[in-house]
């Protein structure tokens, strides 16, 4: 049985190294995208039941995070979801059979070692990385847009030492939340593959049955708690983008009475 923490190498284009999980982030993206039109290509006033229950799923998520988000849930609705979707398809691709048990063989010096063709997107550290870059980077995108430059007083206040300090600290947060929703997924997902692994060498049959089960289970969590999360972040950066504009405007209106 041979485990590896990186992605492995499958071949080249134009130059550029191919590994297992990035071929399987394709295979998801493109599993997401025949989703979406199948699902919203005949949609009608009158919905059929696919129609009904897309809709009751959508609602409910829509309501979900809407307890978090308040009224800014209809301007970060779109990237929660698609947060959420891609990394729950991504966590289960992972178990479906062929996935990192169909593969070939390759010399490396004087062993032989296997190499899958592909592998979970979320077991390999770049996606989650990227994945988390990209929550992070969202999360000051919408403080400024709901809030301007206002929301730039929250890393940058020079009114006094002790803001200033404030303002470093953070800074410090922010990047420590895409080292914290990085290696959340990472570790919990590629561990999880590690134990199916290691079961089903172990006892090839009927053992891996019950945590390939927990594994869909974790798989759903997790995705709901990296969707959750940045819902949480995103809150906290636009109202404290509100709280700052609002007073400014105070301070504003104050120096127009005197």
């Amino acid at each position: 049985m041979h485990i590896s923490i990186a992605a492995e190498k499958i071949g080249f284009l134009f130059g550029l190294p191919i590994t297992n999980s990035l071929l399987a982030t394709r295979d998801v993206m493109a599993v997401l995208i025949v989703w979406a039109y199948l699902t919203t290509r005949n949609m009608s006033l009158v919905p059929s039941y696919a129609q009904s229950v897309g809709e009751l799923l959508v609602g409910g998520f829509y309501d979900f995070f809407g307890s978090v988000m308040g009224r800014h849930i209809r301007m970060v609705f779109p990237l929660l979801m698609s947060i959420f979707f891609f990394i729950i398809t991504a966590n289960w691709f992972g178990l479906l059979p062929g996935v990192g048990t169909v593969g070939f063989f390759k010399e490396t010096g004087h062993e032989t070692e296997f190499v899958p063709l592909l592998r979970g997107a979320t077991a390999d550290i770049n996606m989650t990385v990227a994945l988390a870059l990209v929550a992070v980077f969202a999360i000051q995108y919408f403080g400024f847009k709901t809030s301007g430059i206002h929301y730039g007083k929250r890393f940058i206040n020079i009114s006094n030492p002790i803001n200033f300090f404030i303002g470093v600290l953070e800074i410090v947060s922010e990047v420590s939340k895409v080292i914290s929703f990085a290696f959340r997924l990472f570790g919990n997902i590629f561990a999880g593959e590690v134990l199916l692994a290691g079961m089903a060498f172990l006892m090839p049959f009927l053992a891996p049955l019950p945590f390939l089960t927990l594994e869909l289970f974790v798989g759903f969590i997790q995705a709901l708690v990296f969707a959750m999360l940045t819902a949480v972040f995103l809150n906290v950066a636009i109202a404290h983008g509100e709280h700052e504009a609002h007073l400014a405007h105070s301070k504003e209106v104050t120096k127009h009475h005197e």
